[in-house]
Formats: structure tokens, C-alpha cells, sequence
């Protein structure tokens, strides 16, 4: 029977892919990531309770998508939503490449604390 990624196997994989990251994906990753969290996302979503967001930088989300064994990119207007639905296999770098033209730059007076 199928089950969702658990958060020990998902902090495991965020573990290991974040040594593949460069240095300022990584940084990028720790400065904004939140401990996962379910957030819905209907109806794809509701057979686990949700997926797994583990970063949120401005109105974007960082999830993990269980389905596809990926982690993707959203916007999001009310927290604990995820707007859109993508079926993406990206690595934790890939997408958090994707995520650093919307984020402030790290240092910038405008970064926020």
C-alpha cells in the first residue's frame, strides 16, 4: 500500500540533497526554511494530509511532492494553501534555484531578518 513520505524519511532527504546545494542555495535554504510543515493542496494533497513545505520566501512555498518524489514551487495567498499544483521531480537545489530571483538577496538592506 502506498504512504506518503513520513517527516523522518523527509528530513533525512533535505539532509542530503542540501550537501549537493552550492553554498548560496544552502544559505539561501537556512535562511528561509520552516520546519515542515502540511500545508493542502486539494485534491492531490488529501490522501497524505497534505505535502510537506519546508521553506517559504515571500509568497512562494518550498514542498515536497510525495506523489512525483520532488520537491516544487508555489506562490500562496493564504498560508497553509499552496496555490498550484506541479508534478516537478526537481532536487532541493534545483527548485531552490527557481525560488532565488524571487527572494531579497542575502545582505541587502532589504533581506529581511
Amino acid at each position: 500500500m502506498w504512504h506518503p513520505i513520513s517527516i523522518d524519511e523527509l528530513n533525512l532527504l533535505i539532509s542530503q540533497q542540501l550537501l549537493e546545494c552550492s553554498t548560496e542555495t544552502r544559505k539561501l535554504f537556512e535562511a528561509n526554511s520552516v520546519k515542515p510543515h502540511k500545508w493542502s493542496l486539494s485534491p492531490w494533497g488529501d490522501a497524505g494530509g497534505g505535502f510537506w513545505v519546508v521553506a517559504i520566501i515571500n509568497r512562494s512555498v518550498l514542498w515536497y511532492n510525495y506523489i512525483e518524489d520532488g520537491f516544487n514551487t508555489s506562490t500562496f495567498i493564504n498560508p497553509g494553501t499552496i496555490e498550484h499544483y506541479w508534478c516537478n521531480q526537481d532536487t532541493l537545489h534545483s527548485s531552490l534555484v527557481g525560488l532565488s530571483t524571487a527572494a531579497p538577496k542575502l545582505g541587502s538592506p532589504n533581506a529581511s531578518a
